[in-house]
């Protein structure tokens, strides 16, 4: 077993036996440059420092590793630079001595040390105490146990790195370029920093979100740069309301704008109405027009009251509309909106802006009807509804007394504004601190 904090500093030496520098980082290809996704990883280059201060990529294979000495098996000069890998990871400055997520037990961890095979596959992460004592340690005196395999060692394939976005020391290696000694050069190197996310997003988002109340504002968000915005959006959402908001404040305002996109308007507004207004009216000019109109709209309800509960993320259709066209409607709303609509609510006009609403069909009633079906054929008259300034709590209780699972919003002309779902009526019900939906600040 190798480890990262033996390496480091390590003499390298040429066949002769001549010094001829040092290790000074050991790194490693981002998991999307694999050959085989999930399949071992190796280390991708070697840096060497001369001994007149110059820097080399080495390839692993052209170093062997004797005793506490690596052993290059031709001169330096003679070595031809490996191909520099985009995002390759940096082991001595972004992993050794920085935080990571065990993802087995979904908690954030201290790496103390790197361990690697002899072939220079990447093992995993020592946590334990003898990791510390490795790096404090000569490899000669901590002898046959500093070489065992650590009881904590986390596999590197279930492990998500918390990387900083910052250049490393190692930026300025001459021979920069793609194809030089260096890295990446030209763009911003923020722009070339996304962490992988692969096993991090195989876990649930409420899972994913306990790990980021163990983190920092700004390591939260870092996680979150690297997945996608549905699922980024889908996290946020469990995330407890003060995180909510310090976190989108770390995030650039495009990348915060598009998480947004791919929430509910409800929760935008809940979400936005926390923020600075600088920062709330920033993020609204980023969405379109459609997205913000409708978020600004919900901003001006009161925070405890049926408006500033409801959302406007429903799909309303007239009742001569069939079966047939309305679980096609249906499938593509879920498709366009990502909802998990239960009702479809039947109205005089659906091209309307506010339409007048007849009645309201559950998707299992859709599902058992008859494709020729109109749904003011299926649809129920007999509605509970709720007035835009009705009282959260007698929102919530409203949806329990009927056991429904959205209730609808109208205003005194009978006009739809849009529903309550059960999800936020509980969430009236929970202490403040347990709440999803953020207190408004205005």
């Amino acid at each position: 077993m190798l480890y990262l904090s033996h390496l480091l500093g390590a003499s390298v030496e040429d066949a002769q036996g001549t010094r001829v520098g040092k290790l000074t980082d050991v790194l490693v290809a981002p998991a999307q440059a694999r050959e085989e996704p999930g399949g071992p990883t190796y280390a991708s280059a070697l840096l060497v420092e001369g001994q007149d201060g110059h820097r080399w990529r080495v390839t692993p294979l052209a170093v062997q590793v004797r005793d506490h000495t690596l052993v290059l098996r031709m001169a330096l000069p003679e070595l031809p630079p490996p191909a520099a890998v985009e995002n390759e990871i940096s082991l001595a400055h972004e992993v050794l001595d920085k935080q990571a997520v065990d993802l087995e037990r979904r908690r954030p961890v201290r790496v103390n040390d790197v361990c690697l095979e002899p072939d220079w596959r990447v093992v995993g992460i020592d946590t334990s105490t003898w990791g510390l004592l490795r790096r404090l340690m000569p490899a000669w005196l901590l002898g046959a146990r500093g070489r065992e395999a650590p009881g904590s060692l986390i596999p590197w394939e279930r492990l998500e790195l918390l990387r900083e976005g910052e250049p490393t020391p190692e930026e300025g290696l001459e021979g920069k370029g793609r194809g030089g000694a260096g890295r990446p050069e030209g763009r911003a190197y923020e722009e070339l920093r996304r962490p992988p996310s692969g096993p991090l997003a195989e876990l649930r988002p409420a899972d994913i979100a306990d790990i980021i109340h163990q983190l920092t504002p700004a390591q939260g968000a870092r996680l979150l740069e690297g997945l996608d915005d549905e699922t980024a959006a889908d996290i946020l959402q469990e995330v407890d309301t003060e995180r909510q908001t310090y976190i989108l404040e770390k995030l650039s305002a495009a990348r915060a704008a598009a998480i947004l996109r791919a929430m509910e308007p409800d929760e935008v507004a809940d979400l936005l109405a926390r923020l600075p207004e600088e920062r709330a009216q920033e993020l609204l000019r980023l969405l379109t027009p459609e997205e913000s109109e409708d978020v600004r709209e919900l901003l001006e309800y009161a925070e405890n009251s049926a408006g500033g509960l409801m959302t406007t993320d429903y799909l309303a259709l007239s009742g001569s509309r069939s079966s047939a066209e309305a679980l096609e409607a249906l499938r593509r709303h879920i498709l366009d909106q990502g909802g998990h609509a239960v009702y479809i609510y039947v109205v005089d006009d659906e091209e309307r802006d506010e339409p007048h609403l007849l009645g309201v069909v559950s998707i299992w009633n859709l599902l058992v009807a008859s494709p020729e079906q109109t749904l003011q054929e299926l649809m129920h008259r007999d509605l509970v509804t709720v007035r835009p300034e009705a009282d959260a709590l007698n929102v919530a209780e409203t949806i329990a007394k009927y056991n429904l699972l959205a209730v609808p919003v109208v205003n005194d002309e009978g006009a739809l504004q849009g529903i309550v779902t059960i999800d936020d009526a509980i969430d009236v019900l929970l202490p403040p601190e347990r709440r999803r939906r953020p207190l408004r600040r205005y």
